[in-house]
């Protein structure tokens, strides 16, 4: 049993259900998964548990890393590889060009600046093999429109903690997804006002 500290994310634990609902049609073949932004660790030890036709490498910065390895060693499977050190800003990525079947992101492109955003699409483009699949999971606007009034309050609040976070829209997203050679594959409606965008490289 670790002794390490294990964090934890109640809305981890409450949206892992959908979002795997939809991965295992989304992520239907086997295949090497990159996660962006794993966070506390909880969506790729229980992904990873229900889809073993999956290789999963979690990824974060620094400073997550330990609470995801705390996670990995004491919940993780054969399938669930050792985190990686992964800030999307810093080029090169430490992964090779088109080394990844799939990349996974959940809840990460509205904490993240927008360079930070582009700098992001960038490196899924670089890192998925022809045919690969990018789905984000959150929250997003479309027309510039908030799509509930709780992500209108929730883009408010991320904006107060840092200007240059916030809800992003989708058609910006989709500008820079298909300028790395991206296509929108589907766009499914989540609970708690939330999307998964999937993309397919071309």
């Amino acid at each position: 049993m670790s002794n390490m500290h294990k964090p934890y994310s109640e809305s981890s634990d409450q949206n892992r259900e959908p979002i795997l609902a939809v991965l295992i049609r989304l992520f239907a073949a086997p295949g090497r998964v990159l996660e962006i932004g794993s966070g506390t660790g909880q969506h790729a030890v229980y992904f990873s548990s229900d889809l073993p036709h999956l290789i999963w490498q979690p990824s974060d910065v620094a400073e997550n890393l330990s609470g995801i390895r705390a996670w990995r060693e004491e919940e993780g499977g054969e399938n669930l590889l050792e985190p990686l050190e992964l800030d999307v800003r810093t080029q090169p990525w430490p992964v090779r060009a088109a080394a990844f079947d799939y990349v996974y992101s959940a809840n990460t492109a509205h904490i993240m600046s927008w360079a930070a955003v582009q700098a992001f699409v960038a490196g899924v483009g670089r890192t998925l093999v022809p045919g690969g699949r990018f789905a984000l999971y959150g929250p997003f606007n479309y027309g510039g429109r908030y799509t509930s009034d709780s992500n209108a309050r929730f883009d408010a609040w991320l904006k107060a903690r840092d200007p240059q976070s916030g809800v992003r829209d989708f058609e910006a997203v989709q500008a820079l997804t298909s300028e790395v050679g991206l296509r929108l594959l589907q766009d499914i409606a989540m609970p708690a006002n939330n999307r998964v965008l999937c993309w397919e490289r071309s």
